[in-house]
This record gives C-alpha cells, structure tokens and sequence, in this order.
C-alpha cells in the first residue's frame, strides 16, 4: 500500500461576525428548503447536474473510500421504466408492507404508491452504495459505508437547493429494480432516488413545523 500523501491546508481564518453572519445566512437559506412532489418538465442543464453531484462525491467517508456511485437519468423510456418498477413494489408497500401506524402518519402528506415525479422531473439521481470495492476482481472493504453515503446525500441536497433547484428523497422499497434496470456492478446496492428539476407552476406544500432549538440540541460547556 502506498503512503498518503500530504499538502498544507488551503485555509482562511474568518472574524467572527463574519463566521457568525455566514452560519445564520446558510441556516436561513437551507431552512427554506422544502421536499418536492410536482415537477415542471422544464429543461435543467446537464452541467448543474454534474456540478451538484461532484460537491456530493466532495463529502467525507470511512477511510476515503468514497463508497458511492450517481446515476444521472434524463432519457425519457428509462424515467418511465423506473417510475412502472417503482410504482409496483410501492403498491405492494401501500397495500400489505406497511405498518398502520406507518400509514397513519403518512396520511397528512396524501402520498400514495403513484409516482408521477419519476417520469415529470427532467432528471432523476440514483444514489447507490458500495459495501466493497472491486480491483482486479479482488473484493476491498468500505468502511461507515452507510454513514458515508448519507453525509454525501447531504451535500447533494444542500448543493441542488444552492442551485435554485428542488428534490424529493424517494426510497420505494426493496430497490433492487434500479441496480437491475441501470445494470450496475454487482458491488452497488441501490441507496435512495432523487427526482430533481423546477417545481410545477402554483404548486402547494404542507405547512411543516421543524423541531424547535430545545428539542434539537443540548449544550454541554
């Protein structure tokens, strides 16, 4: 195994007020974010895409091993294959998988198993994970390979929102229809799918109440 090698920190200590501005600006701005079901089929630039999903791959992960992979769908025929596949194991959730108690809290946000952003969005992301990497068709472990995957799906929204974008974080479930339909290496297990684009003209969302600062957090000094 080779040795890392190391460069000095590209860093610039900010002033304080200037590090306090910036937190609250960020925090003000990403607190307008909001999940989106109902998409304008309006053209987005594959190069946004690109560039969301490159700050995404930019995030941390167990041993740098970076366990991830992005599928970036624009073709027509694909979309709607994956929003059929993905329709029909959500049925199958709606109607038997689910728990009551899942279905109650599900029934303020009228969600059922028809998926119409699949096809709506001018693209769909796939996310999938890697739990080991493949070189020379020797398997090599991936660390925290779930941790990884969702600090990157984290950046990967914050980027879209930064891009004057919107997305939903959508996990029908089992999943195993997309590593199937993008024929992926056996290695790669589907992790969640994010429809991205405009909104749709004069569209609503629930009215949310995020978790107050008491219920968040706790400050140990």
């Amino acid at each position: 195994m080779e040795d890392q090698s190391f460069i000095p920190l590209n860093y610039e200590r900010l002033e304080e007020s200037t590090m306090i501005n910036n937190s609250i600006s960020f925090y003000k701005e990403m607190d307008k974010r909001r999940s989106v079901r109902e998409f304008s089929d309006d053209h987005v630039p594959q190069e946004i895409i690109e560039n969301v999903i490159m700050t995404a791959s930019s995030a941390p992960s167990g041993a740098h091993k970076q366990p991830w992979s992005f599928c970036a769908i624009s073709n027509t025929e694909l979309k709607h294959r994956i929003r059929a596949a993905a329709e029909e194991e959500e049925y199958k959730s709606y109607n038997g998988r689910m728990s009551e108690e899942w279905l109650t809290d599900l029934e303020p946000f009228a969600t059922n198993h028809i998926k119409p952003f699949i096809d709506d969005a001018p693209w769909i992301i796939v996310i999938f994970k890697k739990p080991y990497d493949l070189v020379k068709g020797e398997k090599r472990k991936n660390y925290y390979v779930n941790e990884s995957v969702g600090i990157a799906v984290g950046f990967l929204l914050s980027a879209i929102h930064n891009a004057g974008l919107v997305a939903l974080t959508h996990t029908p479930s089992p999943m195993n229809f997309l590593e199937e339909l993008l024929k992926r290496p056996k290695n790669e297990k589907s992790f969640l799918l994010i429809p991205v684009g405009y909104p749709a003209k004069k569209i609503e969302v629930p009215l949310l109440k995020r978790k107050t600062k008491d219920k968040v957090l706790e400050i140990y000094n």
